[in-house]
């Protein structure tokens, strides 16, 4: 980090967050990150602690399983110049949404691991009674 101008480059900021620069060029490509250009080309990434704060907001909501499109969502409602009653309440709404979406996915696996389970019950009686049968000597006549 430059301490004179508190600006980060694209190398800090990925050894920061343990991330590859190109997931940091990603999360830019996508509209999450909006950093300054330097140099006589401006091809040198240079990002604020706005830009810091944004990527550590994306990195938490993937965790979380949020979309980018949730995420950059939430993070136009953190840069929101707009009330904050608006804003938690727009951040609670989608945060709802995605529990409900999780909790369905869950009963979804529950349910299939249930079947599952079911047929492996299945197959491994038949394991069973099939070795049983082989292993009877057959009856003499």
């Amino acid at each position: 980090m430059t301490q004179s101008t508190m600006h980060f480059t694209i190398t800090e900021l990925a050894r920061e967050f343990d991330v590859t620069p190109r997931a940091i060029r990603f999360y830019e490509d996508q509209g999450l990150l909006a950093p300054a250009r330097e140099g006589s080309n401006g091809l040198r990434r240079v990002y604020s602690p706005r830009d810091r704060t944004r990527l550590k907001l994306t990195l938490r909501g993937k965790r979380l399983g949020f979309t980018l499109s949730e995420i950059r969502t939430l993070l136009d409602l953190y840069d929101s110049p707009t009330g904050t009653t608006a804003q938690l309440q727009a951040f609670a709404d989608t945060i709802a949404a995605h529990r409900e979406v999780l909790e369905r996915q869950r009963e979804d696996l529950d349910t299939t691991l249930a079947e599952l389970a079911a047929y492996e019950d299945q197959a491994r009686a038949l394991l069973s009674a099939d070795s049983e049968k082989r292993g009877r000597k057959p009856k003499a006549a």
